[in-house]
C-alpha cells in the first residue's frame, strides 16, 4: 500500500479552471485524494507507534491485515480506503497525534483502522481477527453499518472476528453484515436511480461523518429516506438532461450523502475538504434544488481536491484576512472563502444558466442573473489582491473568461430587476451588520 506523486495534468487544470472539467478530470483529481488517504493511514499507525500510544500495537496489527487482504483482494481495500469517513478519521487522527494530546472528542483512536481492515475482510470474503474501538457499545464497520454491542458493553478495545463466510463475532453478537437490519446491526443504505445511474450511500451513523458533530442529523426514517431517493432520481433525470458535466462529474466524485440540520425553510447544503466523495445536505425540498445543490457542492469538492495539488494563494499575513465581501455570506470573508465561493457560484450561475431554458417561470432567470454578477465581482476581487500564485493568476483569469460572456447575455428586465434587488439587499445587510463598507471595489 504504497501513496504515488501526483501532479494535474494542464489539459485537466484548464478545464476545470473554466469550471467545467467533466468526469476525466475528476478521475485526475480522486487519484491525489486516494494518495492523500493512504498517507495518513500509514502515519496514523506510524505516528501511534513514535507516541507511544496504548493502541499502537492494535494498528499495525490492522495495517498488517490490510496489506495482506490488498494482496488477494486490492479493489476491497482500494474501495473501503476511499470512504470519505476514512478519510476524515484518518487525517483528524494524524493531526491529534502530532499534535500530541488527547483528541477533543475521543474519537480519533488508531485502533479504528481495525474496523477499517475488518470491513475490507468483508468485501473480499477474507477472514482475520483484529481489535476495535467500542464508543458507547457500539462499532463502527466505515462504509458498511454500525454494531451495536447492547448493553453492559464498556468502552475500549474489543476482539473482532470475520470469517470467511460473511459472519462477524464481537462480543455476545454473531452476525451477518450483508443480510440487511438485524439485531445488532444497523447498515448503511444506498439510494439509486431509477436507471441505477448515480448510486449513493446514505452516512448517517458514523461518528466521522463530517466535520462538525453538532451539524449532523440522527438516522433517518424509512418515509424520510423515501423522500430523498424520489429527490434524487428527479435531480438525476434533470441533470442527465440538461446538464451533462455536472451529471459526468456528480457520478464520478459524490459517493456519499450525509444528513445535516437543515434551516427553517429551504435547505443546507456544504463540503468538506477531508470528506472528498461526501456533500453534506439537510432534506431537499425537491428535485430542481437538489440538481442545482450538486452543480454548487462538486464546485467545492473539486477545488478542495484541485488545492491539494496546486497552491492557488499565497499566505495572507495582513492583521485581518478576513475583511472582504462574499455575496453569498452575512460575515467578512478570507481570500481562500472567495476562492471557494466563486468557484461555486461559476457552477451554480452556469446551472441557471442553462436551466431557464427547459423552465417558464422567473425564478430561473433571477438566479443566473444573480449569481453571474456574484461571482464575476468577486473573481475581480481576487485578481485585485496580489496575493494570488503564477497557477492562481491562471485559474482565476479562466473563471472570469468564462463568466463574462454571460454578463452580456439577455435575461427578462423583471428577472433582472428581482436578482439587483436581492444583491443590494444583501449588501444593505452585510454593511449593518459589519458597520463598514466592503474592502473591495463594487
Amino acid at each position: 500500500m504504497l501513496p504515488s506523486d501526483h501532479r494535474l495534468p494542464g489539459h485537466a487544470l484548464s478545464r476545470l479552471a473554466s469550471g467545467g472539467g467533466g468526469a476525466d478530470a475528476v478521475r485526475h483529481l480522486a487519484a491525489p485524494q486516494r494518495s492523500k488517504r493512504l498517507l495518513n493511514v500509514v502515519g496514523t499507525m506510524r505516528l501511534a507507534a513514535e507516541a507511544g500510544h496504548p493502541h499502537a500495537r492494535a494498528a499495525e496489527h490492522a495495517y498488517d491485515v490490510l496489506a495482506e487482504i490488498e494482496k488477494k483482494s486490492p479493489a476491497a481495500v482500494r474501495g473501503t480506503l476511499a470512504h470519505p469517513a476514512v478519510g476524515a478519521w484518518a487525517a483528524r487522527t494524524v493531526r491529534s497525534l502530532e499534535e500530541g494530546g488527547p483528541p477533543p472528542d475521543g474519537q480519533c483512536d488508531p485502533a479504528r483502522l481495525g474496523a477499517v481492515a475488518a470491513a475490507a475482510a468483508l468485501k473480499s470474503g477474507m477472514p482475520c481477527e483484529v481489535q476495535v474501538p467500542v464508543s458507547g457499545g457500539t462499532i463502527m464497520l466505515p462504509s458498511l453499518g454500525r454494531i451495536d454491542l447492547g448493553g453492559g458493553q464498556d468502552d475500549g478495545l474489543a476482539d473482532l472476528v470475520v470469517r470467511a463466510d460473511g459472519r462477524v463475532e464481537a462480543g455476545d453478537l454473531c452476525l451477518r453484515p450483508g443480510a440487511g437490519e438485524q439485531r445488532g446491526w444497523r447498515p448503511l443504505r444506498r439510494l439509486q436511480t431509477a436507471d441505477a445511474g448515480l448510486r449513493v450511500l446514505v452516512d448517517d451513523l458514523d461518528a466521522f461523518r463530517w466535520s462538525d458533530p453538532a451539524e449532523v442529523g440522527g438516522r433517518l426514517g424509512e418515509p424520510e429516506l423515501r423522500t430523498w431517493r424520489g429527490s434524487l432520481d428527479a435531480a438525476w433525470t434533470m441533470l442527465r438532461a440538461h446538464h451533462w458535466t455536472i451529471a459526468e462529474e456528480t457520478q464520478a466524485l459524490v459517493t456519499v450523502l450525509t444528513p445535516i440540520r437543515g434551516p427553517a425553510q429551504g435547505m443546507n447544503s456544504a463540503s468538506s475538504g477531508d470528506l472528498f466523495g461526501t456533500i453534506g445536505m439537510s432534506a431537499p425540498p425537491d428535485g430542481r434544488w437538489l440538481a442545482s445543490t450538486f452543480a454548487h457542492e462538486v464546485q467545492h469538492g473539486k477545488l478542495n481536491a484541485i488545492q491539494d495539488v496546486v497552491t492557488l494563494l499565497e499566505p495572507d499575513e495582513s492583521d485581518e484576512p478576513n475583511r472582504y465581501y462574499a455575496p453569498w455570506r452575512p460575515d467578512p470573508r478570507p481570500l481562500s472563502g472567495l476562492i471557494q465561493g466563486a468557484y461555486a457560484y461559476l457552477g451554480v450561475a452556469g446551472f441557471w444558466r442553462r436551466q431557464r431554458a427547459h423552465e417558464a417561470d422567473l425564478r430561473p432567470h433571477i438566479e443566473f442573473a444573480h449569481w453571474r454578477e456574484a461571482a464575476h465581482q468577486v473573481t475581480g476581487t481576487l485578481l485585485d489582491s496580489g496575493l494570488l500564485t503564477t497557477e492562481g493568476e491562471h485559474f482565476v483569469g479562466a473563471m472570469r473568461r468564462t463568466l463574462t460572456p454571460w454578463l452580456s447575455e439577455p435575461v427578462p428586465p423583471a428577472a433582472r430587476e428581482i436578482a439587483r434587488q436581492e444583491a443590494e439587499a444583501h449588501l444593505r445587510t452585510w454593511q449593518a451588520v459589519n458597520g463598514s463598507a466592503p474592502a473591495h471595489r463594487l
